[in-house]
């Protein structure tokens, strides 16, 4: 058996921890699941009594018949209708204790879903990147609604359905009690048999809906996945291997689908079948008991009602517990994430403590003492990296595909934790200030960009949210896109399509420039950001980052060497160490690695 299989075969122990953790997450709201109790109590009760009451009517029109038959009298009809009119008053107020007790379950269930929905929003802000490396988007998004949705549905359909036949079970057993003892045990015998099959079927239906639901995550998982790179695969013709692969996917959530609803729908014909057993052993018991004038012909009728209304709850009971393992399965991929690790502890805010040395008139002085890392502990890539960077010095990082260039930049914005050593800012380790306050003094423009719904205003806008409109202009003028906006439909105001391929690449680049301008920060961090642009806006692109770079610390990552010739400190990285460091010049003079980098891109 396969680690994967193992595992769904141990699910059952796995739920009940899962249960009591969404009965614990439910507490907010039991004094509302409280009053829907009560609620279901008075209607159960009011609705429990009318066989009991319509039986005393039918004894009635019984014994005025055999008057009748007698001579002696007739029917009481009097009697019989003050009767009815109890009942049709006991069943309307059973009626409107249902629906208020409904409506109650469906407030709650939105709200608990709202509040499911709330945190896991939070949640994605606290997680680090290194478990968005290990999931797929599609998968988290996946969990964020499907299953949610699907717990939000069992709330609403299942829980006042269990509460309500629960009641009810509680409440016909007593009426049962009180009219035969004897024809009660034989009617209840269903009910162990009933619970028996319900278990069985349970344990094998547990694992198939937790699988179904990962399968789910799986398959939309790829679908974002696909949907977001189609013309990547179109360009390679991959279009039959992605059905192929997407097809085996839906193949098995089919699969783990028809499995799951099969022993979901098996129970209540089960349940049915143990019930019609009982129903023929009290019938036939019944009619011996009437035949020896033990109970009344009412009272039969009355019981005969009551063991026909005890086996709906059951048989609720039995399909709600296995509709319930559906949300289980979901709500065990909502609390797996919503426990996942949280990011490092963030410090209280110290952007403006002096004692910690970092003031209002920052120097944006840079250190990377002795950097230890690895995405995976196990295999560490930068070992020991150590510089220092001086207050408006443009640093360039040069080495080739691998060598830890960009992991560089990640470690400084704190995407990810240090292994070892410590970065620091002026003399502050980056890990005492908040997130936020931290990534407030970069601006980035990465190669990959990325562009958000809405207008080409709102895009550039999001480098400060607080910027006026003539702001955004001038940041797109030094940005050199200025032009390029003002020759689009709708100018600025022209809304941004999904993915944003309604703007080719470098104009996307442009833009995010542009962004990173209006952001005015201390220290720039430029990730080859000219590499989509053509020659000509290259050079006025990089004339406006020069005048922009004027009196702040800033971070090249070059792969074209010609473009930072004039950089104030070159490190050269390979293999997630600095191999060497100086300005052209010196690196050229010095000859080395960094020499044949730079040789080999004007070899021919």
């Amino acid at each position: 058996m396969s680690k994967k299989n193992k595992a769904y075969a141990n699910y059952p122990k796995a739920r009940k921890g899962t249960f009591r953790k969404m009965m614990g997450s439910l507490r907010p709201y039991r004094g509302r699941m409280m009053v829907v109790v009560l609620f279901a109590m008075f209607s159960t009760v009011f609705s429990i009594v009318g066989p009991t009451i319509l039986g005393k009517a039918i004894t009635l029109v019984g014994e005025g018949y055999m008057k009748i038959v007698a001579g002696t009298g007739g029917i009481d009809f009097v009697s019989i209708a003050h009767i009815l009119l109890v009942l049709a008053g006991l069943y309307l107020v059973s009626v409107v204790f249902n629906l208020l007790q409904g409506f109650i379950v469906v407030k709650v269930a939105q709200n608990y879903s709202y509040n499911l929905r709330k945190q896991m929003s939070e949640k994605i802000n606290r997680l680090p990147m290194a478990y968005f490396d290990k999931h797929s988007y599609g998968d988290i998004l996946s969990r964020c609604t499907n299953d949610i949705d699907m717990i939000n549905q069992t709330l609403n359909q299942s829980l006042s359905q269990a509460i309500m036949a629960v009641t009810t079970l509680i409440g016909i057993l007593v009426m049962m009690i009180i009219i035969s003892i004897r024809m009660t045990v034989i009617g209840a015998l269903i009910l162990p048999a009933t619970v028996l099959a319900s278990s069985i079927v349970v344990r094998f239906s547990q694992r198939y809906f937790k699988r179904q639901q990962d399968m789910l995550g799986e398959v939309n998982g790829q679908a974002e996945e696909v949907f977001s790179g189609h013309t990547v695969l179109q360009a390679f013709n991959a279009e039959e291997e992605v059905i192929h692969s997407f097809n085996q996917k839906v193949d098995d959530l089919f699969e783990t689908s028809h499995k799951s609803q099969f022993f979901s729908g098996i129970m209540m014909p089960v349940s049915i079948f143990l019930t019609n057993i009982g129903y023929v052993g009290v019938v036939i018991y019944g009619a011996f008991l009437v035949s020896q004038g033990i109970l009344a012909i009412g009272q039969i009728m009355a019981f005969v009602q009551y063991v026909r209304r005890f086996a709906r709850p059951i048989s609720q009971i039995a399909q709600v517990t296995n509709v319930f393992q559906g949300a289980l399965a979901a709500a065990d991929r909502v609390f797996e994430f919503l426990e996942s690790e949280d990011d490092v502890v963030e410090p209280k805010p110290a952007l403006l403590n002096e004692e910690k040395g970092l003031v209002v008139d920052l120097r944006a002085n840079v250190t990377f003492d002795h950097v230890r890392f690895g995405y995976n502990p196990e295999q560490i890539i930068i070992n020991d990296f150590s510089v220092e960077v001086q207050e408006g010095q443009m640093v360039a990082i040069v080495g080739p595909t691998g060598a830890g260039k960009t992991t560089l930049v990640k470690l400084l914005m704190r995407f990810y934790e240090l292994n070892g050593g410590a970065i620091r800012i002026d003399g502050v380790d980056i890990r005492d200030l908040t997130r936020r306050d931290l990534r407030s003094l970069f601006g980035m423009v990465l190669q990959d960009t990325h562009l958000f719904s809405g207008t080409l205003m709102d895009n550039i806008r999001y480098g400060n949210l607080d910027a006026s409109d003539d702001e955004v202009v001038e940041a797109a003028k030094m940005a050199r896109m200025d032009h390029y906006i003002r020759t689009l439909p709708g100018g600025y105001d022209m809304e941004v399509s999904e993915a944003a391929e309604n703007l080719s690449q470098g104009q996307k680049q442009l833009i995010t420039i542009a962004r990173a301008v209006l952001s005015d920060p201390r220290i720039l961090i430029l990730d080859e950001a000219t590499s989509s642009v053509d020659t000509r806006t290259e050079k006025l692109v990089q004339e406006a980052m020069q005048q922009l770079q004027k009196g702040r610390t800033s971070f090249v990552i070059a792969h074209r060497l010609s473009t930072i010739r004039d950089a104030d400190m070159i490190l050269v990285l390979n293999e997630g160490d600095v191999v060497d460091q100086g300005t052209h010049d010196e690196l050229m003079t010095k000859g080395g690695f960094y020499a044949d980098l730079y040789n080999s891109q004007f070899a021919n």
